[in-house]
């Protein structure tokens, strides 16, 4: 992936800083998200983050079984948050998603 816009560039450097040993599979799906048309208000490093959980809790764990189960959502959240730490911190993240944390 070369080139783009200026945005698309801001987030493929900040992406790298983020996540820095993240699969390319993973680097595509979230910068697709970060870079749609919802998130574009937001500043770079926000979106990615906003981008980057939605992608770790939807795909990666267990989430939205757990919705389907009938659990609620700050349930449900609870429930992942340390699956999706240990994968941010597999990817090289220094950052943690908090259980209370809205995004």
């Amino acid at each position: 992936m070369t080139g783009g816009t200026k945005r698309q560039k801001e987030m493929r450097k900040a992406l790298r800083v983020l996540l820095p040993r993240i699969p390319m599979r993973d680097a595509e799906a979230i910068l697709d998200i970060a870079l749609s048309g919802h998130l574009r208000h937001l500043p770079p490093t926000i979106s990615l983050w906003q981008a980057t959980t939605s992608h770790v809790r939807h795909e990666l764990t267990d989430y939205d079984a757990l919705l389907q189960d009938g659990y609620d959502r700050d349930a449900a959240r609870f429930f992942v948050v340390d699956e999706m730490n240990d994968i941010l911190r597999d990817w090289g993240c220094n950052k943690e998603v908090k259980v209370d944390e809205s995004s």
